[in-house]
């Protein structure tokens, strides 16, 4: 790599190791507590494989999003949970 680039694994790798490691903490806490079956779990379980996906950051966003485009009526505290629920 040419000297004037900046190495972006340099600048990100050890926070991205961090936050992978807390997720995988977390996960660790979501099993051994056996409430697996929270919609919001599940929705992580399927971000995650979307980092598989070429455009990653757009592909996990969408599986946590809501996919719906019809207004609701009266506004809830569902979308602030961070998951859609469906």
């Amino acid at each position: 790599m040419p000297n004037n680039e900046t190495n972006l694994v340099d600048l990100g790798f050890l926070d991205a190791r961090c936050k992978l490691i807390d997720i995988a903490a977390f996960m660790d806490r979501i099993e051994r507590s056996g409430q697996t079956d929270d919609y919001r779990y599940q929705a992580l379980l399927k971000a995650l494989t979307a980092l598989q996906s070429k455009n990653r950051a757009e592909a996990v966003l969408n599986s946590l999003s809501d996919p719906t485009s019809k207004p609701v009526e009266e506004a809830t505290a569902g979308p602030a949970a961070g998951a859609w629920k469906g």
